[in-house]
């Protein structure tokens, strides 16, 4: 087979250079697709808010020497030997996501945000315990309570939702809401909402009814540590989170609590109750980007962030389409569609855009009629291409590349001539390397 050579707009560090050339060699299949993946990144503007660009060094962290171990159970309490060096890393980590959140606990070790959840779930609650959260069609999350996942099969969940009028949160509904059912738990922290979230009204309805308050803040987690938005401590008893979006850190799961006793649980919980051996190559670059957090870059960069959804925010209103709640107060935003045209679908604008190299997300709005895999909206984010560097201009020019092509209804040469726009910005602004 030939070799399959990157785009000439493509630029990439020494080690990722030299794992393509390895792969070339014993593996040219693989190589090819990750090749066109780099590309594909490298030439494109990503605006789906829970995805990002990690640097060089979270990269090469997943792909080193720590995944070759096996490592069941915590530091110092090991079920394998030959561990000194993955409980320094794993120590590393916990040490600085507890700084990095000003917490007293981290588990550091859970897959995924999901598996955050399971594990939290299960050291705070009985089977058919009472789970008070937003539905995933107001914005929140599978793991809140979706029927099919695992949360809404072995939880009974109550829903409160936003406001019919403004689409935020309503405290005092809530808080009629959980006088009623009396929940267990009350999760707050979602997957679409673009508005600051009041972690200490959630704890006082949280208080009043005996629950238990668990923050899931996977979304804004890099702004929580950078102080872009109210951190869920000392209100939360328990919080969840991934490790990527804007934490712009590896694909993975953290659980973090001031109170020992839930510590305790959830650390059971994690392993051995929902786990087996932690990914070790994970939680060392879990510890990389906790360290790249904790610099005063990032919280710029978290400042960035929150312009240039303002900016993207108010440059597609002026374009004539609809913010959901009315605007954005962190890194993402609900777009509905149907004032600049009635027809338009999300399923429609994902794939026009993909196709001029503008890739998002379809999503449903508060109260949409349309079915979830078509739907009204989408939801766009700025975490990713703050990455790259653009500012709050740059975005106001995004949100009219996104505009032509959506104003075009995906015509073939529309389409192409904002592709070219498009590879130029990004030639403009490369990806980290």
């Amino acid at each position: 087979m030939t070799s399959h050579m990157t785009s000439p707009d493509v630029s990439l560090d020494s080690m990722s250079r030299q794992l393509l050339e390895l792969l070339e060699a014993q593996d040219p299949d693989v190589a090819r697709i990750l090749r066109d993946e780099a590309d594909r990144q490298a030439t494109t503007l990503e605006l789906i808010a829970s995805e990002n660009h990690v640097s060089p060094a979270v990269m090469h962290a997943m792909g080193s020497w720590m995944t070759n171990k096996y490592a069941e159970g915590y530091p110092g309490k090991r079920y394998y030997g030959g561990c000194v060096f993955h409980d320094e890393v794993e120590d590393l980590a916990r040490e600085r996501a507890r700084k990095l959140f000003g917490c007293g606990f981290a588990n550091v070790q859970p897959h995924s945000g999901a598996s955050a959840n399971i594990a939290a779930f299960m050291a705070m609650l009985a089977p058919g315990g009472t789970i008070l959260s937003l539905p995933i069609k107001s914005g929140g999350h599978l793991s809140h309570g979706l029927k099919p996942n695992f949360s809404g099969t072995f939880y009974n969940i109550v829903d409160y939702d936003l406001d019919a009028e403004t689409e935020q949160l309503d405290y005092d509904a809530i808080a009629a809401t959980a006088r009623e059912c009396n929940p267990d738990l009350i999760i707050c922290g979602y997957s679409a909402y673009s508005r600051t979230i009041d972690f200490a009204a959630f704890r006082a309805i949280a208080d009043e009814v005996d629950a238990i308050l668990l923050a899931d803040i996977a979304h804004i987690a890099g702004l929580v540590a950078s102080g872009v938005h109210p951190s869920p401590f000392p209100h939360a008893h328990v919080v969840t989170t991934t490790t990527h979006k804007t934490l712009r850190g590896p694909r993975g799961g953290l659980i973090l609590s001031d109170d020992e006793a839930i510590a305790k649980k959830v650390d059971r919980k994690v392993f051995p109750g929902s786990q087996g051996g932690p990914l070790m190559h994970i939680i060392a670059a879990k510890a990389v980007a906790f360290g790249e957090a904790l610099t005063p870059a990032f919280k710029t960069y978290c400042r960035q962030i929150v312009a240039n959804a303002g900016a993207l925010a108010d440059a597609l209103t002026g374009h004539g389409y609809r913010l959901c709640s009315g605007g954005t107060d962190n890194h993402l935003m609900l777009v509905d569609l149907r004032p600049r045209d009635a027809d338009l679908t999300g399923a429609d604008a994902e794939a026009w855009l993909e196709t001029a190299g503008i890739v998002v997300n379809k999503n449903g709005i508060p109260n949409d009629p349309r079915k979830p895999m078509v739907t009204s909206g989408l939801r766009l984010g700025t975490p990713a291409l703050t990455t790259r560097g653009l500012k709050e201009d740059d975005l106001r020019a995004v949100a009219g590349l996104i505009d032509r092509v959506l104003d075009a209804s995906g015509d073939p040469g529309v389409c192409a001539a904002v592709r070219e726009d498009v590879r130029a910005m990004c030639r403009r602004f490369p990806l980290p390397h």
